[in-house]
């Protein structure tokens, strides 16, 4: 891929953008390793997401067809939401780049202390 523009086709903008919060990637994770899960276990599974946050989050992984969200029609309402065949076919990749994280984490933590003393 030679063009990056904002024109409709470029992969990047159009479907990896939803990547690049830190959100979507840990509730994918989140989901893949634990199934099924609801609303506030997925939230206290992450600790530090704000349920506004997390809803957003939420909405936009179903709108791309990541995640879907099951409603049962009891009192209170359960919602539930688990990964789609879409959201699991991801996972190899995000297990990747965690394990790439995970190698170079001493490397890229040096770089920020070199770069934060200047």
């Amino acid at each position: 891929m030679k063009n990056f523009l904002d024109n409709g086709t470029c992969p990047i903008r159009s479907v990896l953008a939803h990547f690049g919060d830190k959100w979507s990637l840990l509730v994918m994770t989140a989901l893949n390793s634990n199934g099924t899960m609801r609303f506030n276990e997925i939230n206290k599974t992450l600790g530090d997401i704000s349920h506004r946050m997390l809803t957003v989050t939420l909405r936009s992984l179903e709108e791309d067809g990541f995640i879907s969200r099951r409603i049962y029609p009891e009192i209170p309402p359960r919602v539930e939401y688990t990964l789609t065949e879409l959201g699991s076919s991801l996972i190899p990749h995000i297990e990747e780049l965690v394990g790439w994280a995970v190698r170079n984490m001493d490397n890229i933590h040096e770089n920020r202390r070199k770069f934060s003393r200047h």
